[in-house]
């Protein structure tokens, strides 16, 4: 039996951990980190918490064959843990890394390689409606810029400081087309803040950007560990797993 270890609470990381599960040449462990209350949980055996870094990880891998990195594209810290933690244990890694957005005809993008970035670039700007949907724990990134408004999407309400004109909308998806332009029409949105996750949870907000044409300051991917095989799609690193790597 192959001992798989999966990192992250994506929904590939639950689609994967569902195929290993699904069969008995496979035991699955998946683990999240634990930053979201209430998360999805995959099936099968599942942790949360963290590792006490790459060494507390490579000690965990004793007891496993291959390691799978499907956390969260902009999870930069834990990904070059897993890269470390293989490394020490000798253990083979692959990463499932969905695609990332790329610009359709009539998209108005700013692409910005960092959340500090994306508030300066912001700074410059004409006081405008933002709806930030970066995440609680960049939010207070923002949290100087008083002449903006912002609608701040989250899963968790933020701990950190917070723009002072705002309204918090606590929400998951996945969203529709349809959900997102009525957000932005009632909010009179004028810029989108987003991070470049990919996927199709919530794609629907650059559709209903794109249509509304509206102005949409994109978040860069943090660049990955070098040498690490990457894998688009839970399906493909279950063949992988399969065919023996």
């Amino acid at each position: 039996m192959t001992r798989v270890l999966v990192l992250g609470g994506t929904a590939e990381a639950r689609e994967l951990a569902r195929l290993l599960h699904e069969d008995d040449r496979f035991e699955v462990l998946s683990s999240l980190a634990g930053r979201v209350a209430n998360p999805r949980l995959p099936v099968g055996e599942t942790r949360i918490g963290g590792f006490g870094g790459p060494s507390g990880l490579a000690e965990l891998l004793e007891d496993f064959d291959v390691l799978v990195d499907a956390t969260h594209p902009f999870a930069a810290t834990i990904s070059r843990n897993a890269a470390e933690a293989a490394q020490r244990a000798g253990v083979p890694l692959l990463a499932l890394v969905r695609p990332p957005w790329s610009r359709a005809p009539g998209d108005r993008w700013t692409v910005v390689p960092t959340v500090p970035a994306a508030a300066a670039e912001l700074a410059e700007r004409a006081p405008a409606r933002v709806l930030l949907t970066t995440g609680r724990q960049d939010v207070g990134e923002f949290a100087a810029l008083g002449d903006h408004w912002f609608l701040v999407r989250v899963v968790d309400a933020p701990s950190g400081p917070l723009p002072r004109r705002h309204v918090l909308l606590r929400d998951r998806g996945p969203y529709t087309p349809e959900s997102e332009r009525t957000l932005l029409r009632e909010n009179a949105i004028d810029v989108l803040v987003t991070k470049n996750s990919g996927g199709d949870l919530v794609s629907a907000k650059l559709a209903a950007a794109r249509e509304l044409g509206l102005e949409v300051i994109v978040v860069d991917r943090p660049s990955r560990p070098d040498g690490v095989p990457t894998v688009p799609t839970a399906a493909e690193v279950y063949a992988r797993l399969v065919a023996g790597l």
